[in-house]
């Protein structure tokens, strides 16, 4: 299968799908290789990597899909590269359609097979606990002074507490933001549904600054909380919050809310995606760091885990097409997004109000 990985237009996105140990791969497995010049340059590696994997290096974004079938990133396809997308190719990336109509609009339009990567990970996305770690990392800086926070040093000095932070969710982004935080002295409180995540988190930080309550006791801990860390995937059907807008005035003026998970109206009420280039803005006097690709700050790291991930799913996918590779794995037919102007993503269908074919019936007919 012709198999092309093109440069990331996202703003500071430097993350790639594939890096040349994972290239070299498809290639010993029969399979071509076609990369746009530059795209791995800042995941550490260049085109003369790739080359010596085997790839073909072209020039261009249009070069590397008119050539390949299967197109293999890393974020959303956004509208610059809407006119790139052909009837016959295969989309392997994170779509996260079913807050992203237009995009849709434009894959169901095409009448392409588009796989969502973020719904495809059995253990969950490699890239989560970095997430986490890397945003607990921004709100511990936004919690200086110099940057309009407490003052609160992260760690306890002369009699004055360490920085106070609430985790939101105990999952693999929330546990990410828990090795940052208490390894740097945090007074950390991790808040989650399950009586299972509380108790093993506590098994692992025991002896710590760290301590777990259920999500219901939340409002006890806004008022002197420096830095609170969203790091649950809301429902986005729901119309509900963790953190409603009225619960902006419980907080400090100084505090900061850092969403992970960054759903636009998800479990924060407030949140609307951001980018690095703009990372905070101020609603109701409070600051929200809500940048929507915090890995991508990590690009050597965050791409080696990303494209380890996905190697045996591109693997299967080459070697028995999309559709029956999907009927292979049940993991990849959750990605299963749109077939041919088929709807067959769940989510999507629910957060937009369209009808939908279950994928599994798709791939059953």
């Amino acid at each position: 299968m012709k198999i092309g990985i093109p440069t990331e237009i996202k703003a500071q996105e430097g993350r790639v799908a594939l890096l040349p140990v994972q290239v070299r791969a498809l290639v010993t497995g029969g399979n071509e290789l076609f990369v746009q010049s530059g795209a791995g340059l800042l995941a550490g590696a260049s085109d003369t990597d790739y080359a010596a994997a085997g790839a073909t290096i072209l020039s261009t974004a249009s070069e590397v899909y008119e050539t390949a079938e299967l197109i293999v990133k890393v974020k959303e396809i956004l509208p610059p590269e809407f006119d790139l997308l052909k009837e016959h190719h295969i989309l392997l990336t994170n779509i996260h359609s079913a807050n992203d109509r237009r995009q849709l609009d434009q894959l169901m339009k095409v009448g392409l097979i588009a796989i969502s990567a973020e719904d495809t990970h059995q253990f969950g996305s490699p890239n989560c606990p970095l997430a986490g770690e890397v945003g607990a990392f921004e709100g511990v800086r936004l919690s200086l002074a110099t940057h309009g926070g407490t003052g609160r040093h992260f760690m306890a000095h002369f009699g004055a507490p360490a920085a106070k932070a609430i985790v939101l969710g105990l999952g693999h982004v929330g546990r990410g933001a828990l090795r940052t935080l208490i390894s740097l002295g945090v007074e950390v409180v991790g808040l989650d549904i399950s009586p299972g995540a509380r108790k093993q988190a506590e098994l692992d930080w025991h002896n710590t600054s760290f301590r777990a309550a259920p999500i219901t006791d939340l409002a006890d801990h806004l008022a002197d909380a420096d830095m609170i860390f969203n790091c649950v995937m809301w429902p986005k059907h729901r119309d509900d919050h963790l953190v409603s807008r009225t619960d902006l005035a419980k907080l400090k003026r100084t505090a900061v809310i850092v969403d992970i998970s960054c759903d636009e109206g998800g479990a924060i009420e407030t949140s609307r995606p951001t980018t690095w280039q703009e990372p905070v803005y101020v609603e109701d006097g409070i600051r929200h760091f809500c940048v929507d690709n915090i890995p991508g700050a990590v690009p050597v790291t965050s791409s080696a885990g990303y494209a380890a991930a996905l190697l045996p799913h591109i693997t299967s996918i080459a070697l028995h097409g999309p559709l029956e590779a999907c009927r292979r794995d049940p993991w990849l037919a959750r990605g299963l997004t749109c077939a041919r102007g088929v709807l067959t993503h769940k989510e999507a269908a629910t957060v937009q109000g369209r009808k939908f074919t279950a994928a599994a019936d798709y791939l059953s007919e």
